[in-house]
């Protein structure tokens, strides 16, 4: 029997209780981290509690994310959903901007300014403002939420990125001889000439390090808060200007020339690991926002996507890609040439297919494609200028405030970038598996050797002494008794270190054997235990 709610203010006819208990049922096994564990075999009893009470806890979590997103999240994010016969990906942004509202309208622009490309992208964690660098010294700051644009500056040298740092007030450029931190009036703040000429800038924003690779092949590990280098490595594998930083665990990603993708951390100088991912040089790469997936382009016309838990591929693609990038919702954007394709894992099978695909004018060379957050909204950096298009279902629709508002106020600035250097993590943290910190390593147990390998060790190591040839020395020196002693010699020296060991060994049984004696006995009487000689 199902009840139903009457509002008599209103007159109106709320849901059903059974169905809303349903969906909320729905929601918790959604946030449910698998099955539960089967407590009933368990034999010790402190494990059980003590498992019952954890299961207790995931319980009461994944109650209470279910009831967050069934009544606090309200915005859901929608997908363009095809007719019959129709196909998404054949639907051209024209007709997308006669359907949405006024204000997604005005997401879709280019500006073209042919004189001052290649352009290069960068928006803030919160999507409000975004930096706009061309290759010929043209720096441009705008305000995303009105297009009013903040400051543009002309640095009169070559620029080759732009990466904003931990907020909108600062940002940092690779220009032609080393890289530059401006402010948000245009002053120029730092010249960080310890990085030499920089290719690819990347900021870590939980640990507020600025990364960099030149173009001699050096990773360059800053600190901007306090301005010391933190690591400086060769990377050993010469000039790459594929860089992207896994925002899970903060490693950052280099692809190759020689088609292997090389994560680094700053405490380590070797890569903590390298794959081979394509059979020609890496010409792009991308994180998935949960770190788990990676996609590579490379110069033989194949997209990949990887399984980062067990470094295997997941999926490859036919195409060639300059440029990737994953939006928040997994959809992944690749620009080629005057063309980008957007493809999505819609079936939520780690399965990508065509989703989307837009065409610039012939001619156009695309550098780079960036999703903005919080929107559903592609910028797109090519040798003309910049453009914005619409692409449905990609951004986040319900921001988190405490993360990451695009409405924030400079109040709300001020304080977020105080809480946020007081929760600055130091470098040790970065790792593959973040889910370690914290956590005790186990001390391993050293196997006890046994006797027959022991046995076998020695025969190993003597036999080869056995075969050697001794010198033949000159006459009463080379007699056959001499040479059999000199030879006992020899093997009884290469016996000696196991001796000695199986020796150290029996003293220390003794000496426990001894203690437990001597333990077994009460307190009272343990110092009138009769002492024997060793």
């Amino acid at each position: 029997m199902v009840t139903e709610q009457k509002d008599d203010a209103a007159g109106k006819t709320l849901p059903p209780v059974q169905e809303i208990s349903d969906e909320l049922d729905a929601k918790v096994k959604k946030y449910l981290r698998g099955e539960a564990a089967n407590l009933e075999e368990l034999k010790d009893k402190k494990l059980k509690g003590q498992l019952a009470v954890r299961e207790d806890l995931y319980g009461k979590a994944a109650r209470a994310a279910a009831k967050t997103e069934k009544w606090l999240l309200p915005s859901e994010g929608g997908f363009l959903e095809p007719e019959g016969i129709e196909k998404t990906w054949r639907i051209k942004q024209e007709a997308i901007a006669r359907e949405v509202d006024i204000l997604s309208s005005r997401n879709q622009y280019d500006i073209v300014l042919p004189d001052l490309g290649p352009y290069t992208l960068d928006f803030t964690p919160n999507g409000r403002y975004m930096a706009a660098a061309g290759r010929k010294g043209h720096l441009a700051l705008v305000d995303m939420r009105n297009l009013n644009l903040i400051k543009e500056i002309q640095v009169r040298e070559t620029v080759r990125d732009v990466a904003f740092l931990h907020n909108e007030l600062f940002f940092a450029t690779a220009q032609k001889k080393y890289p530059y931190i401006y402010n948000r009036d245009g002053t120029e703040l730092h010249c960080l000439k310890e990085h030499g000429a920089v290719l690819r800038l990347q900021f870590l924003k939980n640990h507020f390090l600025l990364a960099s690779i030149n173009k001699y092949g050096q990773l360059h590990y800053q600190d901007v808060t306090t301005g010391e280098m933190v690591a400086n490595y060769r990377t050993g594998s010469g000039r790459t200007d594929v860089m992207q930083v896994n925002p899970y665990n903060g490693v950052v990603a280099l692809g190759q020339s020689n088609g292997t993708v090389t994560m680094w951390k700053p405490t380590s100088v070797n890569p903590l690991v390298k794959i081979l991912c394509h059979h020609g040089p890496v010409s792009a790469l991308a994180f998935h926002p949960n770190g788990h997936l990676m996609a590579t382009s490379g110069k033989e016309r194949k997209i990949k996507i990887w399984d980062l838990r067990k470094f295997d591929v997941l999926q490859t693609l036919p195409g060639q890609a300059k440029t990737l990038n994953f939006s928040q919702k997994g959809l992944l954007a690749a620009g080629t040439g005057s063309f980008v394709q957007i493809m999505g894992d819609l079936s939520g099978s780690q399965n990508y297919s065509r989703y989307m695909s837009h065409s610039m004018v012939k001619g156009y060379q695309i550098g780079k494609v960036l999703f903005r957050p919080y929107e559903d909204v592609l910028g797109i950096g090519h040798s003309m200028g910049w453009s914005s298009i619409l692409i449905p279902g990609s951004g986040e629709p319900n921001f988190d405030s405490w993360v990451a508002n695009p409405f924030e106020t400079p109040k709300q600035r001020r304080e977020k970038e105080v809480r946020s250097l007081l929760d600055k993590l130091p470098p040790e943290t970065i790792m593959l598996d973040p889910t370690k910190v914290g956590t005790v390593k186990e001390a391993r147990k050293k196997e006890k050797i046994t006797k027959k390998e022991i046995e076998d060790e020695m025969e190993a190591a003597i036999e080869p002494v056995k075969a050697t040839d001794l010198k033949k020395k000159t006459k009463g020196r080379n007699k056959p008794s001499k040479r059999a002693k000199k030879k006992k010699e020899i093997i009884e020296r290469a016996k000696r270190p196991f001796l000695e060991q199986q020796i150290e060994e029996q003293e220390l049984s003794r000496k426990k054997q001894k203690l437990s004696q001597v333990t077994d006995m009460p307190k009272s009487l343990q110092r009138f235990a009769r002492k024997t000689g060793t």
